[in-house]
């Protein structure tokens, strides 16, 4: 899978950081405080919220009761920038307890560990894990040895880890393959509800997106209870391309970056996780997980011949869940009648979503010297009210 179009201004020369077997200068940056986004503003906060439906408590994936996301990112000097997001859709055994879901593949130049059955089977035994290209197998290694190892796994025989990634080789060292078990596991264990530190963590350390730095965002959408008073919470790893654009307004060309630096197109990747507390199996999940793609087109971008493009949606309703053995499911899911809300609700906080990857995340340096700069909000928020765009 390709980076983003190049998109860094030089700051002056710099060598190479050099790694020597064990001695790794890694600053793990773990669950930070909010303190560290709120230097940052999330898109709301700028007056840019898009769509008609109100958000949750925390306009994050958490919202969706149960969800819970931990996050570790790492840094060794000037080489290393990447980490890990692990999403959980329950407080439960995820082996044990199964929980339906779909995955959508808008463009499929990518590696998703352990998409086949879910396709197959319509549901999901794994925590959600998110990382760099080059270490999706590393960190699937971590996430199977940590699931073998939970209480009632004893003699479970095969597991079907999902870890999806983004390649963030523009920034990071990404062929030393950084990431150790160490830090799934604490990336695993530290998972948490409430607010969702977003920008440059995690698993979005060291992406790019539309030319400026990329990362981690979410977003949340709470239904009316005349629509059912359903929960829809969005998680994206931004570090694609396109044609920049925000609440309608062609934000990349107005500021003069070509949607075209290059003839073969700006390639990069997107991860979108969506979950919902609407009773929905996994036909109906993969609708709505289509519809995700939608939100990310209204921020621009096509998805690109280079770029992985998947979206995977998973339901936490009880009454769906599942133990492993179960004969028969029970449960009543939405009907296809009811679905429409929950496809705008997916679409704006996929939107949304986007758009706090990009306002939170801080500019990040890579070991030539190159930095990826952070989207400004001051500039930003004057083009869009000069277009009307926000109030």
């Amino acid at each position: 899978m390709t980076n983003s179009p190049s998109p860094f201004r030089e700051r002056g020369p710099g060598g190479e950081v050099k790694l020597r077997g064990t001695m790794r200068a890694a600053l793990i940056l773990l669950l930070l405080p909010a303190l560290l986004s709120a230097q940052r503003p999330r898109a709301r906060a700028l007056g840019i919220s898009p769509g008609v439906f109100p958000t949750g408590q925390w306009n994050a994936i958490t919202d969706v009761a149960g969800v819970r996301v931990g996050q570790v990112t790492i840094d060794a000097g000037d080489s290393i920038h990447t980490g890990v997001t692990a999403i959980f859709p329950h407080d439960s055994n995820t082996f044990q307890w199964r929980v339906p879901a779909a995955i959508h593949v808008g463009n499929g130049f990518g590696k998703l560990i352990g998409i086949t059955q879910v396709q197959e089977l319509g549901e999901i035994e794994s925590p959600i894990l998110l990382t760099c290209t080059l270490c999706v197998w590393r960190v699937a290694d971590a996430l199977t040895g940590w699931m073998l190892a939970r209480p009632g796994n004893e003699r479970v025989r095969s597991f079907n880890a999902v870890v999806g990634e983004t390649n963030d080789g523009g920034l990071n060292a990404i062929r030393l393959r950084p990431v150790r078990p160490e830090d799934v596991v604490r990336a695993l264990e530290t998972a948490a509800s409430g607010p969702v530190q977003e920008g440059s963590v995690g698993a979005g350390r060291g992406t790019v997106n539309f030319g400026w730095k990329g990362g981690i965002g979410t977003s949340s959408r709470k239904l009316p209870a005349r629509l059912g008073g359903y929960t829809v919470g969005v998680l994206v790893q931004t570090n694609y391309g396109g044609d920049l654009t925000i609440m309608g307004v062609p934000v990349g060309r107005e500021w003069g970056r070509v949607p075209f630096p290059e003839p073969r197109g700006p390639g990069g990747s997107v991860m979108i996780v969506v979950a919902t507390d609407a009773p929905l199996l996994d036909r109906n999940l993969g609708r709505l997980a289509e519809r995700a793609t939608l939100g990310l087109a209204r921020t621009g971008s096509w998805m690109d011949n280079g770029s992985g493009d998947y979206v995977i949606a998973f339901s936490t309703a009880v009454e769906l869940r599942h133990f492993i053995d179960a004969q028969k499911s029970g449960g009543q899911e939405v009907a296809n009648d009811g679905m429409s809300a929950l496809f705008a609700a997916v679409v704006e906080a996929t939107e949304e979503a986007v758009y706090n990857s990009l306002l939170a995340a801080t500019p990040v340096r890579n070991a030539q010297g190159r930095v990826a700069d952070s989207l400004p909000g001051d500039r930003l928020v004057a083009l869009l009210r000069e277009r009307k765009a926000i109030r």
